[in-house]
């Protein structure tokens, strides 16, 4: 479709948006209404919000507006996934020049249908609004099917900690990018189009995770937060993390270390979770520490990581 917003119109917007994705069907009643309405079969409804902004989450030049949408729906979906939860339905807000162009927008709606395909679900409804810059916020909703939350508060000391999906692949691609460079692929392409373990997140709560999160502002901050809520520490061992031979080597080139990127780079959104020593996880999952006693903190090999924890929206 060609043409802009400001030329389409809001209403004639919000059509061709709503046509673009399905509903899913945890919705039996979806937009057209003033709510819509999302099932709840758990009698619970777990619920996150994010926000993608122009400049600062993505960029145009960097990322197809396509990129943009599987981006947006992932980061909110990891988060449900992280509490046990599986995906019921998204909502989503659009904000955009009048000069940005229809097909932009319409390629977006594509990503996050693709994106929310992966789990089955759907985009329930949200709304559009005329800004100076793009801004996407996103509102992912889910079911426990029965299960208790695995929330960041509840590992004891003893606990392994252990990881699902890839860690580092993110920062590695941004570093890529932010030296004018488009290779290797894989890493750029973690950057625009993260793949959570969705399924990993479901399938520890059933294994017994007594805690877990996504990894979304790098792994020894993220894993930060899990030691203050649950008052423990946690130890990770550098030899069991996975350097891949070619994040080395991007990483040599750039003149960067690779230990760096998997430690406190985010935007992956793996999932990471305690189990009690002893559980026969799933292939998904790999071993990467362990939780000890003593005040609230993250190690690295018994050392204090020196490299910075990660991202920090109003950090200095």
């Amino acid at each position: 479709m060609s043409g802009t917003l400001g030329d389409l119109g809001e209403f004639g917007l919000i059509g061709a948006l709503t046509e673009r994705v399905p509903t899913g069907r945890h919705v039996p009643l979806g937009p057209g209404d003033d709510a819509a309405v999302v099932a709840a079969p758990d009698g619970r409804v777990v619920a996150t919000t994010d926000l993608l902004v122009e400049g600062r989450h993505f960029r145009r030049d960097w990322s197809t507006a396509y990129d943009v949408g599987r981006k947006a729906a992932a980061q909110n979906l990891a988060d449900i996934a992280a509490m046990g939860a599986v995906p019921t339905a998204l909502l989503v807000g659009l904000v955009g020049p009048a000069e940005l162009p229809v097909a932009w927008a319409l390629e977006l709606y594509d990503g996050l249908r693709d994106e929310c395909a992966v789990v089955d679900t759907g985009v329930a409804g949200g709304d559009v609004v005329r800004g100076a810059s793009v801004m996407i916020s996103i509102t992912a909703l889910g079911d426990l099917q029965g299960r208790a939350p695995v929330t960041r508060g509840g590992a004891p000391a003893g606990d392994i900690v252990a990881v699902a999906g890839w860690l580092g692949w993110s920062a590695a691609g941004l570093a890529i990018l932010s030296h004018g460079h488009r290779n290797p692929r894989a890493f750029v392409e973690a950057h625009r189009r993260p793949e959570p373990p969705y399924e990993a997140g479901p399938a520890a709560a059933r294994m017994g995770a007594t805690a877990m999160l996504d990894v979304s502002d790098g792994l020894v901050a993220d894993l930060g937060h899990l030691a203050r809520a649950s008052a423990v520490h946690v130890d990770l061992r550098a030899d069991l993390l996975d350097l891949p031979a070619q994040m080395r080597d991007v990483a040599r080139a750039l003149g960067a270390d690779p230990l760096h990127w998997v430690l406190t780079g985010g935007e992956d959104h793996a999932l990471v979770a305690t189990f009690p020593a002893g559980t026969a996880l799933t292939a998904r999952w790999r071993v990467i520490g362990q939780v000890l006693a003593g005040g609230p903190g993250v190690t690295v090999d018994g050392e204090e990581w020196s490299g910075g924890g990660g991202w920090d929206h109003f950090g200095g």
